[in-house]
């Protein structure tokens, strides 16, 4: 029999790896098997976040620096837990958020060289404790994340993030494979070459295993 507890599910990996289709396509069939099911974002996925989020993304933002970037992220964060993903969690939702602290390790604390020790003394307080049951990391190179991008926007269309080097990303790649080397119960390497029914196949297994096996 499926444990109805609440778990809490985040999908990481660099812009393009493919995240958001396989959140879409896995809460479909969780709902299927009889999960109640909360999918949400980050930055965003509150009124307040997305407010926040309109200002980290912007092009026009050049001037923002690194410290403010970490803090904005993290106040996203704080609204996000508070507001949406601990009361489904209690109320035994499986969330599905895209994006969590992992990411702003690997970001702003690989990305823009703050170090990870600051992102997670400001995250220690946003989170109130709070950290995923499973992380699934979607491992794909620059080159096809980017070719990924610009067929589905154009380069005139990319975001203040998106529009950063391949030099920021390989870092941001690096520091989540660091990340998953430290806490491989809890992150799950998915491989974000592969065509999108097989990785789809591969999130479900692992997930329902999870579900079914309390596999924290």
């Amino acid at each position: 029999m499926t444990d109805r507890r609440g778990r809490f599910i985040t999908f990481e990996g660099i812009d393009g790896a493919g995240k958001t289709t396989q959140i879409e396509r896995l809460a479909g069939w969780l709902e299927e098997q009889g999960r109640r099911v909360v999918c949400t974002r980050e930055p965003g996925g509150t009124r307040i976040g997305d407010a926040v989020r309109a200002v980290l993304l912007n092009p026009e933002h050049t001037e923002m620096t690194a410290r403010t970037e970490v803090l904005l992220y993290a106040a996203s964060r704080a609204q996000l837990v508070d507001q949406i993903i601990r009361p489904a969690i209690e109320d035994g939702a499986v969330v599905l958020c895209d994006r969590f602290v992992d990411a702003s390790v690997a970001y702003q604390g690989a990305g823009l060289r703050i170090g990870e020790q600051a992102v997670r003394e400001v995250n220690t307080f946003a989170l109130g404790n709070l950290m995923p049951d499973l992380t699934l990391w979607f491992d794909i190179d620059w080159a096809q994340a980017s070719e990924r991008l610009l067929a589905r926007r154009g380069a005139g269309r990319l975001d203040r993030i998106e529009q950063r080097g391949r030099d920021f990303f390989d870092r941001v790649a690096n520091a989540f494979r660091v990340l998953q080397t430290t806490e491989p119960r809890r992150i799950q390497r998915i491989d974000a070459r592969r065509d999108v029914e097989t990785i789809q196949q591969e999130i479900r297994r692992i997930v329902w295993n999870h579900i079914n096996n309390d596999l924290e």
